[in-house]
C-alpha cells in the first residue's frame, strides 16, 4: 500500500507535468472506492496543472481554475506518465490527456483507490484530519498529549490516520524498531524521552525511504515507472527469523489489529 513516502515520490516525479494543460479526460473504470464522478472530472478539460501537493498518503493536484484533484492510491494504485495510447496497460481506469500529448494514467489493480475532482475548500473534508507526519504541526509534544490518552498500543496509534497522516505499516515497524520500542506496548506508558526519540525515529525513517524512492515490494512504481529501493534498507520489515541488525537475535512477528508487527524481542523494550 503506497505510504507518505510512495506519494511523496509520485509528487516529486509529477514535476515535469506543472503548467500542463488537460485536453481530455477518459474514464474505463469508474468502479474504485468510490465510483469516479465522470462528469466532475471532465471539468478539469481545459485547466493546467500549477502546482503539487501532499498530506498524508493523499496526492492532491492544484488547477488554474476553482479546483483540485485529489488521489488516493489505496493498496495498489499508481500515477505515470505515458507518451502515447501504445503505453496503456490493464488496469489503467482514468487517464488525462495533456494538450502535448502525453497523458497521466491512474492504475490501480485492487480498485480501492480514489479520484476526486472538486472545489479546494471542499477537499479538506476528505483528506486524512491528523496533521502530517513530516509537517510542522507533528511536534514530539503532540505526539505525547494524544499517546497519554490512549491506552491502544503505539503501533495502532501510529497507524491511525485521524491521529498523524502518512505513516501505513511499513514505516511503523521500522521507525519503532530505530526508537527502540516494541510494537506492543501501551502508547499511554511511554515516557515523554521515549516519545520524543520515537517522532526523531519516524522523520528519520520516512526522510530515507523518499531519499529511496519508496518502497517496491510488489507493483509500486513513480510516474516515470521507477520502483523504489527503500525495501532493500528494511531494519525489520518482512523480516521475521533473520537476525536483527543489531544484536544479531532472531526478528519476531506478531499480530496486532489484523496487521503484522516485526520486532527485536532483545533490542525493543
Amino acid at each position: 500500500m503506497p505510504e507518505l513516502p510512495e506519494v511523496e515520490t509520485i509528487r516529486r516525479s509529477l514535476a515535469p507535468c506543472i503548467g500542463a494543460e488537460i485536453a481530455g479526460v477518459y474514464v474505463r473504470e469508474p468502479r474504485l472506492r468510490k465510483p469516479v464522478d465522470t462528469e466532475a472530472l471532465r471539468q478539469a478539460v481545459g485547466q493546467r496543472i500549477v502546482g503539487t501537493l501532499r498530506h498524508g498518503k493523499y496526492l492532491i493536484l492544484s488547477l488554474s481554475g476553482p479546483h483540485v484533484l485529489l488521489l488516493h492510491f489505496g493498496m495498489s494504485g499508481t500515477l505515470r506518465i505515458a507518451r502515447s495510447f501504445r503505453d496503456l496497460q490493464e488496469h489503467d481506469h482514468v487517464r488525462f490527456l495533456f494538450a502535448d500529448g502525453r497523458q497521466c494514467v491512474f492504475n490501480d489493480p485492487r480498485r480501492f483507490g480514489l479520484l476526486w475532482l472538486g472545489p479546494r475548500e471542499k477537499a479538506a473534508e476528505i483528506v486524512s484530519p491528523g496533521p502530517d507526519a513530516l509537517g510542522a504541526d507533528f511536534t514530539p509534544e503532540y505526539l505525547y498529549a494524544v499517546a497519554r490518552r490512549s491506552s491502544r498500543a503505539i503501533k495502532t496509534l501510529l497507524l491511525d490516520q485521524q491521529v498523524v497522516a502518512g505513516i501505513g505499516n511499513i514505516y511503523a515497524n521500522e521507525a519503532l524498531y530505530i526508537a527502540g520500542i516494541r510494537p506492543g506496548r501501551r502508547a499511554r506508558r511511554l515516557t515523554r524521552p521515549e516519545i520524543s526519540r520515537l517522532h526523531t525515529s519516524l522523520r528519520q525513517v520516512l526522510e530515507e525511504a523518499i531519499v529511496a524512492g519508496g518502497s517496491s515490494i510488489a507493483d509500486f512504481r513513480d510516474s516515470n515507472g521507477r520502483p523504489g529501493y527503500f525495501q532493500l534498507r528494511f531494519r525489520v520489515y518482512d523480516r521475521a527469523g533473520e537476525p536483527c541488525p543489531r544484536c544479531q537475535n532472531p526478528i519476531r512477528r506478531s499480530v496486532h489489529v489484523g496487521r503484522s508487527s516485526f520486532f527485536c524481542p532483545c533490542c525493543q523494550r
